[in-house]
């Protein structure tokens, strides 16, 4: 019975563990920076194709004001429901509320040598036995369930290549020398909706502007300028941020922005809007300064930062930042 508590006691703090990590990475937001929103139309709730600037799977888009359609995976239905399930692996709502408790009530239990339900005497300890059992049952399933979705592989194709995009000799793959080589061709995941959408050099040059200009516009303040550049959806992100900053007398100042390496990860169209997400990674020097001393509160020194970049358009139209995730 002693081994029989500690298995329940390491697999409720193993739990825990999980959840205070998926906390903390939250925490880690750069000014100015850091967090993923946005949309990339029928995509949003699939992950963007790796590339050789951005490798890794990228954040999903924990912020976006498109609804999960019937074709979305089940993880991204949970996201959408906070409610319910909420985040993590437990989730915020009701069901994670339930199983917190639980888990709270068992580690008290067995600190003070009771057991997981211990205190209880007749029916009752047989009662807190079952539910001893089934918790396990539960927190296995759900960590079994996590680590699947964690470990899936991301289905990838190269993209093909256009006549501004000659394929490279050795792999065959779509590239793009312009802008002394830092824009380089990339593939596409097997998303589930959309055509195949041929990114030229124009194209190119339109993204590294973009990159520049809204960054410029951000550090200024300047939401007429933000609302040329962004989607509505991502200048009521870039409002609420703003806003924020001014409550608290500071100012985000990003400075000395330049595009050190890019390449394509996917572009397609659906209906009459056109997307493309980029990997980029560029530097800048982003400092939190006193709105009113102009003092420095964070930052200052050079950095570089590697983010996932969702352009739209209407067909024919003009470049809009779409959505923003974190590499």
């Amino acid at each position: 019975m002693f081994r029989y508590r500690w298995v329940i006691a390491f697999a409720a703090i193993a739990t825990a563990l999980v959840l205070v990590a998926g906390d903390v990475g939250d925490a880690n937001a750069r000014a100015g920076g850091g967090s993923s929103g946005g949309s990339r139309g029928s995509r949003t709730f699939s992950a963007p194709a790796p590339t050789t600037t951005a490798p890794t799977t990228a954040a999903p888009l924990n912020r976006t004001m498109t609804q999960p359609g019937a074709a979305s995976t089940a993880a991204a239905g949970s996201a959408a429901r906070p409610g319910l399930l909420g985040g993590g692996l437990f989730g915020g709502g009701l069901l994670g509320g339930l199983a917190a408790g639980f888990i709270g009530a068992g580690l008290f239990g067995m600190l003070f040598g009771h057991g997981m339900f211990g205190g209880m005497g007749g029916f009752a300890s047989i009662l807190g036995l079952l539910l001893q059992i089934g918790l396990v049952v539960i927190v296995a399933r759900l960590l079994f369930s996590w680590w699947q979705r964690r470990s899936s592989p991301q289905a990838a194709y190269a993209a093909q290549p256009g006549a501004d995009s000659p394929a490279h000799p050795a792999t065959g793959q779509s590239s793009f020398s312009g802008l002394g080589g830092m824009f380089g061709g990339g593939g596409g995941n097997a998303a589930p909706a959309g055509q195949p959408l041929t990114i030229v050099k124009e194209d190119y040059d339109a993204f590294e502007r973009l990159l520049e200009d809204v960054q410029a516009a951000y550090s200024a303040e300047d939401l007429n300028a933000l609302r040329r550049e962004v989607t509505p959806e991502m200048l009521s992100y870039f409002s609420e941020e703003l806003a924020d900053h001014a409550s608290r007398g500071v100012i985000n100042r990003v400075t000395d922005v330049k595009l050190l390496q890019g390449d394509l990860s996917e572009a397609w169209s659906e209906g009459n809007a056109e997307y493309a997400t980029v990997a980029m990674h560029f530097g800048l020097i982003d400092t939190l300064v006193d709105r009113a001393s102009g003092k420095t509160v964070e930052g200052g020194s050079p950095s570089e930062v590697t983010e996932l970049w969702t352009f739209m358009r209407s067909r024919g139209g003009n470049w809009l930042l779409s959505a923003i995730q974190q590499a």
